[in-house]
């Protein structure tokens, strides 16, 4: 691992990120900023967090799908957390450090509309819009992406490949 930062007060925790794919196959992405940050700019951004005590990667996975999208769906639309990553970045005024499990999420619908009703007060700030992506425009594009290395490892994730990532110092 790459030495971290003495930047801010440092946070460790386990999180799950998901691709959320509709019905024809296109990937759901919010578009954020941290506005403690602003040197960071925007990015593209799958949805996830933490891993509360006592929660499984699905229940977390359910749980926040539904805080920051609205969509509730079941575990058996959850795909297996196959692709397992370490990353540390800065977010309202701390380092945080997470091990990081991503999975896919299959809606049965086209292009729902998001419903951040639920979100928590700092998501609300930070996600500033979405967009429903096609997989070959999330490989092709030059915007910034969280995970970083997202258009490069999308394809074979989605192919079913495990993915051990090494560590990301993405801010």
């Amino acid at each position: 691992m790459s030495e971290l930062p003495r930047d801010l007060p440092v946070v460790e925790r386990r999180a799950v990120r998901l691709v959320v794919r509709d019905r024809g196959g296109l990937i759901l992405l919010f578009h954020t900023r941290d506005p403690e940050h602003p040197r960071l700019g925007t990015w593209w951004e799958l949805p996830g967090g933490g891993i509360d005590p006592g929660e499984t990667v699905a229940q977390t996975a359910l749980r926040e799908l539904r805080e920051e999208t609205g969509f509730v769906v079941t575990a058996a639309q959850l795909g297996s957390p196959s692709w397992r990553r370490r990353a540390s970045f800065v977010h309202r005024q701390r380092r945080h450090v997470q091990d990081e499990v991503v999975l896919t999420v299959r809606l049965d619908a086209d292009t729902p509309d998001v419903d951040g009703t639920d979100r928590l007060d700092y998501e609300v700030e930070d996600y500033f819009g979405f967009r429903w992506w096609p997989v070959d425009r999330i490989v092709a594009s030059r915007d910034r992406f969280y995970p970083g290395r997202l258009p490069d490892l999308l394809v074979p994730f989605l192919a079913g490949d495990q993915i051990d990532e090494p560590f990301e110092l993405w801010s």
